[in-house]
């Protein structure tokens, strides 16, 4: 069986984004349903059995799927042109850790269990980690059911269209009570790796973080004819947003607050929009809070809105609390890993989802760029090998 390096190649052109570069995989979508058919097809080559749940997460097991198992695995999706290793890096190493493990003739006294999670960037809808957020029922499936993506389709048609009956989806006692332990590998996003010239960490901690859409509503019109002084146009308080996330997010330590995407209705160059879309990232460690940043900066959108003669609605998309992995299996598996470095992270991930319910831990390869959600996101070959074999040694001592 090709190792984690080969089973990225054979997925490396599945959903590349001719305009973004990287890679646009997003649930439903031709690319990731692509990727969810070689996932089935690279499991059962290697004789595990294979279902998928009532919420769209691809379950792959060694042998028949079983009470108090070892799970890992990650994600398929990405963030609209992504790099080639969150959340695929993860898949494939679990694979090839199976791989190593069987060679070996290894024989696990707990059940063993490799999951795909359906929809953990959010790049379609816009609320990320919804495969494991259903799962444990910290999401209604009504409200997930009607979510719509930028050309208006709903999550309902669009899993209906893939061959999902979404009268089921929602919270899967059956499943997540045979989770006995998670663990989830992913390619670090961040520089902690290169600063401490290691090539795998621990994870420790997953920051709170949420999304928020702010919406700006003025007065559409023509932007040759409307003189300034008779304006009400959205864009600006939607610009004042923006400048007021990064200068108070700068006030409070280790703080972050973005603004990635922004959609003007109707989007015409040469039209004054009627209405602003813009959706606001914010994680911030404890002890501060995240809805005290977002409280602040909604009260500057508010006054600018105003002073434009618009207004603003503010909603909250998601929001994770700050999630603590499992601290009896962190330290088990920094013994394990002959003493591999602890890092916290402000990315979010499905592990952080199941941590209040299952004993969950991450592993870490080294990104040399340091980079991630972008094309330049990077895993040097040696390190992604050294990554699955590390993985098998945690999977062999979890379920031996």
């Amino acid at each position: 069986m090709n190792g984690a390096n080969g089973l990225l190649a054979e997925i490396e052109r599945v959903g590349a984004d001719r305009s973004r570069g990287g890679y646009s995989r997003h649930v439903f979508a031709s690319a990731e349903l692509e990727l969810r058919e070689w996932f089935i097809a690279a499991a059962r080559a290697r004789g595990l059995t294979v279902h998928t749940d009532r919420n769209a997460n691809i379950w792959a097991w060694l042998g028949e799927p079983g009470p108090n198992a070892v799970v890992t695995g990650s994600h398929l999706d990405s963030v609209p042109g992504g790099g080639a290793f969150d959340g695929p890096l993860g898949v494939v190493s679990a694979l090839a850790a199976l791989d190593l493990l069987r060679a070996e003739g290894f024989s696990p006294k707990r059940p063993l269990a490799v999951v795909v999670f359906a929809e953990e960037e959010g790049g379609r809808y816009g609320v990320p980690c919804l495969g494991s957020r259903l799962l444990v029922g910290t999401l209604p499936p009504e409200r997930v059911l009607a979510l719509r993506d930028g050309e208006g389709d709903s999550f309902a048609d669009a899993a209906r269209a893939a061959g999902f009956d979404t009268d089921h989806f929602g919270r899967d006692e059956e499943t997540l009570g045979r989770i006995g332990t998670f663990v989830e590998l992913h390619v670090e996003q961040g520089r902690g790796l290169v600063h401490l010239d290691a090539p795998l960490a621990v994870g420790s901690a997953v920051i709170a973080h949420g999304r928020w859409r702010f919406s700006f509503a003025g007065q559409g019109n023509h932007a040759g004819t409307t003189l300034l002084g008779d304006r009400r146009d959205p864009m600006l308080p939607a610009a004042g947003l923006i400048a007021a996330a990064r200068r108070l997010a700068a006030g409070v330590p280790e703080a972050r607050a973005t603004v990635g995407r922004i959609a003007p209705t109707p989007g015409g160059t040469n039209v004054i929009a009627s209405r602003v879309d813009v959706w606001l990232d914010a994680r911030v460690p404890e002890p501060g809070s995240a809805h005290d940043l977002v409280r602040e900066i909604a009260a500057e959108a508010r006054e600018a809105a105003e002073l434009e003669g618009c207004t603003v609605e503010v909603r909250e998309e998601s929001y994770e609390g700050t999630a603590a992995f499992d601290p009896a299996l962190r330290d088990e598996l920094v013994g394990l890993l002959d003493g591999a470095p602890v890092l916290p992270t402000g990315a979010g991930h499905d592990a952080a989802v199941l941590a209040p319910y299952v004993p969950t831990a991450m592993l870490y390869v080294r990104n040399p760029s340091g980079i991630s959600h972008s094309p330049e996101e990077h895993a040097e070959p040696a390190d992604i090998d050294h990554g699955a074999r590390e993985l098998a040694r945690v999977l062999r001592r979890l379920a031996g």
